[in-house]
């Protein structure tokens, strides 16, 4: 039996948080994330982990990143929102009440406002959160550090990319093995 903070991959979800192109020329490591976010979810997608995706406020701030866009399948649904919070969009929490998820694990912007608030709303109805922190950024690296630090020591686990999918996966053995192994190298 795996220890409790292992990610199960029948019980998770990725939730892609405001990855989106009016923050391209913002955030000096934009590109980085969106390309980190695409494998992210490819990866998720491989192993059959449900993905969700959000947009704050896609009026002003645009919609989803091209590189997120390419790779993600063509039924998923983007929920849009003007809370902070992905909880505060309606969509997204009916989504994964209906589903049979209890860990949730993120990747996004900005990781001091919205990725904060999401985490600690999501622990809050219950849901146990991995935060990829190889995914996340904020405009300055002071606000990253808060954030994570304060997520952190409310309970949200620390994880990356590969720690995530190597964790879904849980044996060399998985008929997807080498296809992330692919993937992340």
């Amino acid at each position: 039996m795996a220890h409790p903070k292992i990610l199960d991959a029948k019980t998770s979800a990725l939730l892609v948080l405001d990855i989106q192109e009016g923050f391209r020329n913002a955030i000096p490591e934009f590109g980085l994330i969106a390309s980190r976010g695409a494998t992210a979810v490819r990866g998720c997608q491989i192993l059959g982990v449900p993905v969700f995706v959000t947009e704050q406020y896609p009026k002003g701030l645009g919609h989803t990143a091209d590189e997120i866009l390419s790779v993600l399948s063509d039924d998923a649904e983007v929920s849009e929102k003007t809370a902070f919070s992905s909880c505060g969009a309606e969509q997204f929490v009916a989504k994964l009440k209906a589903s049979n998820v209890k860990q949730v694990v993120i990747c996004g912007l900005e990781t001091h406002v919205c990725v904060n608030q999401t985490a600690h709303d999501l622990l809050d109805r219950g849901f146990q959160v991995h935060l990829l922190t190889d995914c996340v950024c904020s405009r300055s690296e002071q606000n990253k550090a808060a954030g994570l630090a304060k997520m952190q020591s409310n309970g949200v686990v620390p994880s990356s990319i590969e720690l995530a999918l190597f964790e879904l996966m849980r044996d060399a053995k998985h008929q997807s093995f080498k296809e992330i192994q692919a993937l992340i190298k």
